[in-house]
């Protein structure tokens, strides 16, 4: 075969190239044609639902992520304050320009939209373990009133067996049984001179 032959027949292209190149395109086709129609229901549901007077879907403030001062995350996700006033939107607007030209105050009112508590009041104490504390007393007192009114009025009296007189005539019982003589409690008992052995 020639060269030129060869060049031909590669130019050419075979059955399976042309079958190949055939889904190809009407994969490219179908994947276009999909995509628009989606796009195209997308825009169409969009204007319906504008112009039937309900407007887009506002985003809920339960589905932003909550504002929280935390020494560990020093910035936060969203800012402190959401619905800025007139004021505030002013101050804003000027935040974009020098800082040199702001004061102090306007600093710190912009640093206020933003974070509720500094550092130096994040790290300051709080009176809170006293209220704390407080609610465990008050608790405490309180079943400890519980336990008392308990024992006057639902338990019945000490049973008998916890008298000492009943203890010590349960004690004599065992060891004239000889509960446990090889390792427990009547190896202990000195039965000829009747007592504890040493």
């Amino acid at each position: 075969m020639s060269a030129k032959a060869l060049r031909s027949s590669a130019q050419r292209p075979t059955s399976l190239q042309t079958i190949g190149g055939q889904e190809k395109g009407r994969r490219c086709r179908m994947l276009a044609t999909r995509a628009l129609s989606l796009i195209g229901k997308r825009a169409i549901s969009t204007s319906v639902c504008v112009r039937g007077g309900h407007g887009v879907a506002k985003v809920e403030d339960y589905t932003l992520p909550p504002y929280f001062d935390r020494r560990e995350v020093p910035l936060p996700d969203v800012a402190y304050v959401q619905q800025l006033t007139p004021e505030q939107k002013t101050l804003k607007e000027k935040e974009k320009g020098s800082w040199a030209a702001l004061s102090n105050e306007e600093k710190l009112a912009l640093y206020r939209i933003s974070f509720k508590d500094s550092f130096a009041e994040m790290n300051q104490g709080s009176a809170e373990w006293k209220s704390v504390v407080g609610g465990m007393m008050f608790f405490l007192g309180f079943t400890g009133l519980v336990v008392l009114w308990q024992r006057k009025y639902v338990y019945g009296p000490v049973p008998h067996t916890f008298d000492t007189l009943y203890k010590e005539q349960e004690l004599q019982r065992m060891l004239d049984m000889r509960i446990n003589p090889v390792e427990g409690f009547s190896a202990k008992w000195d039965y000829e001179n009747k007592q504890w052995k040493k």
